[in-house]
Parts: structure tokens; sequence; C-alpha cells
């Protein structure tokens, strides 16, 4: 009887399966409807046919607009004359900006190819070529437009003898002044013996015109002083070859119609910052004999050599070296028919210096 009545108490405590949700003020979450076809839970002849969608097309690419194409590949950007002006814009307006474009694009079209070519002309496309020149005129003279001048001797040197010749001195030296592209050249070189007479002397006086980045045509005068005095004219190249070589090459021609040519060539290897080998070669040439002045026809000097400086100074650099002069040819021979050997090996000492 106990068990009957604790049975009926617990039945009554617990909710039934039944129970209205809706008195708790709840309702129970809908299930989603599955798709037994989807899964596969029933074999295809049970199930609605499948209706294939079409892919939605892919949006066509402008590569014009998006400048993957040159301009001659893209047909040309047309307006119609109906195309409604911009938003908020009357009419004058719109045909005001439009006139404007247009004279933009004609001025564009008038600009010459090397506007676009750098900096010192990029600002052409706004401004305009005439208003610009008095600016590049002045970025010119502030950047390298200016005039200078400058002396360097190249060679201030001793020679002293190592076969038992006659030790003696040479001198080789120039100066110019102006700017980049012009500029007034002097130049001198000569030799003599110690205690004895001047040999040779000369002094050029030239125009000089740069005629590319690294090399300048000059043109001018010599007048010699020893053996005898002796006027030419003169036309040269000087510069800078490939591989960093100096070059300074020169014809000559007499007053007395005399032809004859030089040509120097030297490098400098830097060994450290200060220290500096320089291999120097120089070479004389005769067009015809040239008796009084004991110069026979072709190659007439050939003068190798080999000089070692330590630059105190960027300015002031003393050296040492060797250098070897040969006379060559009908030189040659006038030389040994006169006595005297027509070459030799001599040591150096000297200085370089610039301001």
């Amino acid at each position: 009887m106990r068990i009957a009545v604790l049975a009926a108490a617990m039945v009554a405590a617990t909710p039934s399966a039944a129970q209205d949700h809706s008195a708790h003020g709840k309702k129970p979450a809908a299930q989603p409807e599955m798709d037994h076809c989807a899964m596969g839970h029933l074999p295809p002849e049970e199930c609605p046919p499948k209706i294939e969608q079409e892919p939605s097309p892919e949006p066509e690419i402008d590569h014009c607009a998006m400048g993957h194409l040159p301009p001659e590949q893209c047909p040309p950007n047309e307006r119609t004359d109906d195309e409604a002006p911009m938003a908020g814009m009357d009419h004058e307006a719109h045909a005001a900006m439009t006139d404007k474009a247009a004279a933009g694009a004609a001025a564009e079209d008038a600009i010459p190819p090397r506007a676009l070519e750098g900096p010192r002309y990029a600002a052409d496309a706004i401004w305009g070529r005439d208003a610009m020149a008095p600016a590049r005129t002045q970025l010119a003279r502030e950047n390298g437009g200016m005039t200078t001048g400058t002396i360097l001797v190249e060679r201030l040197e001793a020679r002293i003898a190592t076969d038992g010749g006659e030790d003696g001195y040479v001198w080789d030296a120039q100066a110019w002044y102006g700017g980049d592209i012009d500029r007034f050249v002097l130049k001198t070189e000569g030799e003599g013996e110690f205690g004895g007479a001047l040999e040779d002397a000369e002094i050029q006086a030239l125009y000089s015109r740069a005629i590319g980045p690294f090399f300048d045509l000059q043109a001018g005068v010599r007048l010699d002083l020893e053996p005898d005095s002796l006027t030419h004219l003169v036309v040269g190249l000087q510069g800078l070859a490939p591989y960093m070589v100096h070059l300074d090459g020169s014809l000559f021609l007499s007053d007395r119609g005399d032809l004859t040519a030089r040509v120097e060539a030297e490098y400098d290897q830097k060994i450290t910052q200060r220290l500096i080998l320089q291999p120097r070669i120089e070479a004389g040439f005769a067009a015809q004999d040239i008796p009084e002045r004991e110069i026979g026809s072709g190659i007439t000097t050939i003068e190798p050599g080999l000089r070692l400086r330590y630059e105190i100074l960027r300015e002031f650099a003393p050296y040492i070296g060797i250098e070897y002069e040969a006379k060559l040819g009908k030189t040659a021979d006038i030389a040994r028919a006169n006595g005297r050997d027509p070459d030799g090996v001599k040591a150096v000492i000297g200085l370089r210096v610039w301001f």
C-alpha cells in the first residue's frame, strides 16, 4: 500500500512528455528539414530531378582602362554629345572644363620629346619650356657652369743618368681657365742639362672645346724657344679614354711646313689612397726629315716610364721613378752619326703639384 502511494507521488512530480511548454512561455525550436536525397539516403528514382543553374558570367576586364595595353591597341575614347554633364554642374561650367582639357591636351602634344627624358625638363609639361629656360640656365650655372682656373705641374723632376750620361731636368705643366665647355689652355714643357744649355722649351696657347663628356678638342699656336725659334699651328685632343687612361695627342704644323705629332698616355693606379703608381709613355712622330733639328721621318722618339708618388696632400705629391728614353728609326741614325747614344735609362725624382 505504501509502495503504491509513493509511486503515484513520483509520477505526479515528473513532467510529462506531452507537457504544454507554452505554459512556461517557451516553444521548442523547429528542427531543420533534412534533405535525404542530397545526403544519399534515398535511391535516385525516389528523388526529384535536379535543376542545374547556369553559372553567372564573369565580368569582362577592361585592359585598356587598366593600362595593360599600349594606346595604339585600344579604341579611342569617344564621347557622344548627348552624354549628360556631371551631376551638379551647369552647362557653362562643364563646357569651360572641356575647353581647358582640350587646351591641356594640345599643349602636351606640343612638348618636345626631350621634355620627358629627365628631371631637367619634367617641369616643362606644367609650366612650359620658355618659362623654365631661365631656371635651367641658373641650375647649370650653379652646378658646374661657373668659370674656374687651375695650374697643374705634372712633372718637375731631376733625371739621373744610370749609364754615365749627362744628368738633367724636365718640366711639364699646364694651366686653364674657363667653364666645362669652353676653356683657355696654356701648356709648357722643356728639358735641359744641369750646368748646360737649355735643350728644348715650348709654350702652347690653345682654345679648348668639349666635344663629349670625356674629351676636349684643342686648337691654337705653339712657340718653340729652343733649340731655335719656331712657330706651329696646333690641333689636339685631350681627355680621358676608357679604363681611366689620360690621353693628350697633338698635331703640329710649323711655319716651315714641317708636320710632326706627339702622343702622351698615363694611368694612375691607386695602391692606397695616397700612394699612386703611374705608368706613362710618350711618343713623337714626323712626316718628313727635319735635318736642322736632327729628326728623321717616322717614329722619332719613345719614352716609357714608371713613377711612384705619395700624396702628402692631394695638391702636393713628391715621386720617384725610372724612365727609358730612345730615339728610333732615322732619328736614331742621325744621333749615332753625331756620336751620341740614341737611348738610355734614367732615374727620376720629382714633384707633382696643382693649385
